[in-house]
């Protein structure tokens, strides 16, 4: 089973909100989760993310792998593998 963490999105339309969230890679996009690991708001000027940093580093150890912008996040947050 891949594991990719990933964004989903919440919020309405023209606002977006953004959950960071582990999941098997054959889910969809908005589908099942097997956990959630922080949040992403694009829409305040600077951004906000808030990521729990152990939980993160557990399911990269664990072989998990962050999308694109996940991993942007994370390098900004400074969590690396």
């Amino acid at each position: 089973m891949a594991v990719k963490i990933r964004l989903k999105r919440m919020g309405q339309k023209k606002a977006p909100f953004y959950r960071i969230v582990v999941s098997d890679s054959r889910s969809p996009r908005d589908g099942r989760f097997i956990e959630e690991i922080g949040t992403y708001d694009p829409t305040k000027d600077p951004s906000v993310f808030n990521i729990n940093e152990e939980v993160a580093k557990k399911w990269l150890s664990n072989g998990a792998q962050p999308t694109e912008t996940v991993g942007k996040l994370f390098k900004n947050a400074g969590i690396t593998k």
